[in-house]
């Protein structure tokens, strides 16, 4: 089974002369692929753009700076990379250092500092790049992925590929590593593929070696921060002036979206993946006027969403479905880049939001918290000392600006204070900006409930009978 069972005409699909003659050799000039081909060059570039990329430890251009490094200063954990590789080949991963001085690879192979030094001396003859020339070499930083991909993803880490023309994202794909292509999420190594609704942002179907696979355990996967995503996707194809692009992300435990790699000529295996050709779509986004990343992003939505609702679950009518609990994604008030995962319970029964205090202190608002603290407001109180107490926090408020409101709350349990603060966070790739309660849940299940004020655009599902 493959991408030509589903394509109704052969127009839907690109093939690489389409592909090289109507789209690269047009809309990919000269120094962008110079920027793209070079992943130096195209980190300077992007990162003068604002655009998060992996650490750069070192650049080495000879054996001689190669040999003097000092392995005792490089981190636990790198990556070694060709600056010209092709494909993914010439990567090297090392990480947990052991007491031995070796690092382990993807493998859990034992790999010494000797072997590093030769792994460099390949690099630098060329033996990994396109073209048998002498390369440069470079350490970087080794991302961690987000949790939720961890029983997808095989010790490597899992990127998201966009195709991105015109400024509008066409088509997806999550990567995943897999012990065949021993920890890397390339598919031509044996990696998997995953198509991913263009509109949602959650996975349908699977592929490995450019064929369909039972899919059932790599469907319906969330990505997180979905919008947000396809934002960096539109500005790396600007920032690297490529009119046709495949952005490679990597959604980072510590640091958020990174962008891991931009490519001039992405391959076309992603049409299967997406059992959608990918023609269609360029043909329709072209000559379009897009001004504005969000225009791109509408368009993308509104021209390819929607169109395998009936196989992808999830949505009815354009709502997305959300159990009783949920697992969604705060962001730092201060940066953005830093999302924290949290399990929280969907209660309709509940007007606001409301967040534990450590939940809070993890994103940003520990000043706040321990200001409040001091006024246990978890005491019972009356009606009045609830009221003298809000006062006197609101005297103070000058000094805490976070503290957007102070609130009685009359109960059937009690009189409460409460102190609300904004939060940005996703669920179901939905960006939701609010106010929540800060409030003590250590002696319950969850350190988060999302209320009814939050749920706008969501249907929930009943707990299912045991």
């Amino acid at each position: 089974m493959n991408i030509f069972t589903y394509a109704k005409h052969g127009r839907q699909i690109l093939g690489m002369n389409s592909r090289n003659l109507e789209f690269i050799a047009p809309l990919n000039k000269r120094a962008g692929k110079r920027v793209a081909d070079n992943k130096l060059i195209a980190k300077r570039v992007l990162e003068e753009s604002g655009i998060p990329t992996p650490k750069t430890y070192h650049v080495i251009t000879s054996l001689r700076e190669a040999r003097s490094l000092n392995p005792d200063e490089f981190p636990k954990s790198f990556v070694l990379k060709p600056n010209r590789g092709f494909g993914g080949s010439g990567i090297l991963v090392a990480y947990t250092r052991r007491a031995n001085g070796a690092w382990l690879d993807n493998d859990l192979r034992e790999i010494f500092w000797e072997d590093i030094q030769t792994h460099s001396q390949d690099i630098l003859d060329g033996r990994f790049g396109a073209v048998d020339v002498p390369d440069i070499a470079f350490f970087e930083e080794r991302l961690s992925a987000d949790r939720i991909f961890k029983p997808f993803a095989y010790r490597g880490v899992p990127d998201i590929r966009v195709i991105v023309y015109n400024r509008v994202p066409i088509m997806a794909m999550l990567r995943l590593p897999t012990p065949e292509s021993h920890g890397r999420a390339n598919l031509h190594l044996g990696g998997i593929g995953v198509g991913i609704e263009i509109e949602t942002g959650m996975t349908t179907c699977a592929i490995q070696y450019g064929k369909v696979i039972s899919s059932a355990f790599f469907s319906n996967i969330t990505i997180p921060i979905w919008d947000e995503l396809l934002a960096i996707a539109i500005r790396a194809q600007e920032a690297t002036s490529l009119g046709f692009a495949g952005i490679d992300i990597v959604l980072s435990r510590q640091r958020g979206p990174v962008v891991l790699e931009v490519n001039a000529r992405p391959g076309l295996s992603i049409q299967c993946a997406n059992l959608t050709g990918l023609k269609e779509r360029l043909m329709r986004v072209a000559g379009l006027p897009v001004d504005s990343h969000e225009r791109g992003i509408h368009l993308s939505k509104s021209l390819f969403g929607g169109q395998r609702e009936t196989k992808v679950k999830g949505t009815i009518n354009g709502m997305s479905i959300v159990k009783v609990t949920e697992t969604v994604y705060l962001k730092h008030k201060d940066d953005t880049q830093k999302v924290v995962p949290v399990k929280a319970k969907i209660d309709s029964g509940a007007r606001s939001s409301s967040i534990d205090y450590d939940l809070a202190s993890s994103v940003g608002y520990g000043d706040v918290v321990r200001y409040i603290k001091q006024f246990n407001l978890d005491a019972p109180m009356t009606e009045k000392e609830a009221r003298e107490l809000a006062h006197r926090i609101k005297q103070d408020i000058q000094f805490h600006p976070e503290i957007k409101e102070i609130k009685v709350v009359l109960s059937a349990t009690g009189v409460t204070l409460r102190v609300t603060v904004p939060l940005l966070f996703e669920l179901k790739g939905k960006r939701i900006e609010t106010d929540v309660n800060l409030i003590s849940r250590e002696h319950l299940t969850y350190d988060m409930i999302i209320g009814r004020r939050d749920l706008g655009g969501f249907l929930i599902k009943p707990r299912e009978k045991q």
